[in-house]
């Protein structure tokens, strides 16, 4: 990645999967239409050209029912290496920023390199706000997610970049006390009742929240500092006898959480979370599991903003 410039906002990916297949996600509509887009948000493609001074013409529309018109237009073409084109323009309107995305093949695995570059220093602020709020960043989630089924899996992953350095961050979420205040969501109070986060260790918890009380429990299959924590998580009693979900009886009885903590530099911070089924499961179960994908979106945003703000 280039010397960063205050009018451009950066994001990086590493995606398990061949730049081939990454490419194609990119530049095939059909594939791009499983995946383009925040969570909720669905494409139609009407034309693409993929060369330079070609477009692609796509409607985004909305969870609301709200069309966006959207005309991408491309300035550079290289394949499974580079695209730079420029984004939310249409006949109607300029382009709000240029895009240069490149592509790089490591060991079977794929780095994205994203660069949008804007007329000023402010405009990239409005627009990283905007991105925000309204979840653009979960795009990127939702390719790793697609990538993944191609691969059989059924995936949930989400990432957040902290302006904090990498130590502090794997601090926060092996530092039980600190874990207790934000990981839970939004309106929700967790205490940890029995046990530690340390690898091959078992940490009793309970929320408490309107629904009431329930209680679950954490075991730590791999912690590698500062990089990565592996735990997976079912519910129990209070006396750590296992129960399935109080308020979703058909979710799988067993998940697995991967948190991975990247230096995208000294003072910032990429974590990356995958959820997946750990536990045998129904059809049923994963399918519940699939359609609460953007309700998990919600509540991994709340508890990553908290996160945020205790830092």
């Amino acid at each position: 990645m280039p010397t960063k410039k205050p009018n451009e906002l950066y994001i990086t990916r590493v995606y398990d999967a061949p730049v081939s297949l990454v490419w194609d996600a990119w530049t095939d509509p059909k594939k791009a239409a499983k995946w383009w887009g925040p969570r909720g948000f669905t494409i139609t493609t009407h034309a693409k050209d993929l060369r330079p001074g070609g477009f692609w013409s796509y409607t985004m529309h909305g969870p609301d029912g709200t069309d966006y018109e959207n005309k991408t237009i491309y300035h550079e073409v290289k394949k499974h290496s580079l695209l730079v084109y420029d984004h939310g323009g249409n006949d109607d309107r300029p382009p709000l920023f240029r895009v240069t995305v490149r592509f790089e093949e490591i060991i079977g695995k794929t780095k994205m390199e994203m660069i949008m570059s804007l007329e000023s220093e402010e405009a990239a602020k409005e627009i990283k706000k905007f991105i925000k709020q309204a979840g653009g960043n979960s795009t990127w989630d939702r390719l790793a997610e697609y990538l993944a089924a191609n691969e059989g899996k059924d995936l949930f992953v989400i990432n957040r970049s902290f302006d904090a350095p990498i130590e502090l961050l794997f601090s926060l979420w092996t530092n039980a006390e600190h874990f207790s205040k934000w990981i839970p969501p939004v309106g929700v109070k967790m205490k940890f009742i029995e046990g530690k986060i340390k690898e091959g260790e078992k940490l009793h918890w309970a929320m408490e929240g309107d629904f009431g009380v329930m209680y679950g429990r954490f075991h730590y299959l791999e912690i590698k500092n500062p990089k990565k924590i592996v735990y997976t998580q079912e519910f129990c009693d209070e006396n750590q006898n296992t129960s399935r979900h109080p308020l979703a009886p058909i979710w799988p009885q067993t998940m697995i959480t991967t948190v991975l903590f990247s230096k995208e530099d000294e003072k910032q911070t990429r974590v990356t979370v995958t959820f997946d089924i750990y536990s045998e499961a129904s059809l049923s179960e994963r399918e519940a599991f699939h359609t609460a994908k953007p309700g998990m979106t919600l509540g991994w945003t709340g508890s990553f903003d908290k996160l945020e703000d205790l830092l």
